[in-house]
């Protein structure tokens, strides 16, 4: 059921790879609220993906940008300027990648020129989104931005690798520059710590189906979903949140609080 919560608002959509992903479904659901959409993920991304099947059932065109290069975002909001009129009302920054990850090197022997490439995709990308939209003032009066993150931002969990330092740092650049934006232009800028989801993204990380077993049996309302999560985002993009800012938002089913649950003990003294 939709409830208007976006009508009239106009957002950018980073990250939207194919039907599994959080930010099509994302996507999807803000325009069901009523938003106007852009969408827009790397070259790459773009040959590898699906995304002009999203663009069409959504209406929303689809521009480039590698994250990673400056003048990217500038012709993406130029374009996007152009494309609406003028800025935008929200933001999701879904990015995320390791290369050492994607090569199986642990942690402790990581390939320092992997680990700044993923760095600089996973976690730099959004200071430098956010830097050039204020120089361009790009977001408009009481807009909303959204990180997705994970709880491993926080904790260990083998095999996740270099993406938790990059999402610490996701989170730490979310809390600075909400700082930053709330006093110059009253926009909010969150995290949201999802469940593990089975993305193409995060089935890439070894040991995945662990994640999710586990997290399922740790979580009192269980894992949430990408459809879920994505009525979370909007939620955050609609006017009904306007004085949350700076906080990293779990949206897990509780697992983030929960110490141990009676399905997990039974688990383990089979």
């Amino acid at each position: 059921m939709a409830y208007n919560l976006l009508k009239g608002k106009k957002g950018i959509i980073f990250g939207a790879l194919d039907e599994n992903s959080i930010a099509w479904k994302t996507a999807q659901h803000c325009k069901a609220e009523g938003a106007e959409i852009v969408l827009t993920n790397a070259p790459i991304a773009l040959r590898m993906g699906a995304i002009n099947k999203l663009s069409e059932e959504i209406g929303a065109p689809v521009i480039p940008a590698d994250v990673t290069v400056t003048a990217d975002i500038e012709n993406l909001f130029e374009k996007t300027r152009e494309h609406f009129g003028g800025g935008v009302d929200f933001i999701l920054h879904s990015i995320g990648m390791s290369v050492n990850v994607r090569k199986g090197i642990p942690y402790y022997e990581n390939n320092y020129d992997f680990t700044h490439k993923g760095f600089d995709i996973s976690s730099l990308s959004l200071h430098r989104v956010l830097q050039i939209a204020m120089k361009q003032d790009m977001i408009n009066e009481w807009g909303s931005v959204i990180a997705l993150t994970y709880i491993a931002a926080q904790r260990v969990f083998p095999d996740y690798n270099d993406m938790s330092d990059n999402k610490a740092v996701l989170e730490s650049i979310a809390r600075n520059f909400g700082y930053y934006y709330g006093i110059k232009k009253h926009v909010r800028i969150n995290t949201v710590s999802q469940s593990p989801t089975r993305t193409t993204a995060g089935s890439g990380v070894k040991g995945f189906d662990g994640f999710i077993n586990y997290a399922e049996k740790m979580s009192p309302l269980g894992n949430a979903s990408a459809d879920q999560c994505a009525d979370y985002c909007v939620t955050l993009f609609s006017d009904l949140t306007k004085m949350v800012t700076m906080q990293n938002l779990f949206h897990d089913g509780g697992f983030s609080f929960t110490g141990v649950t009676q399905a997990v003990i039974e688990q383990m003294e089979k």
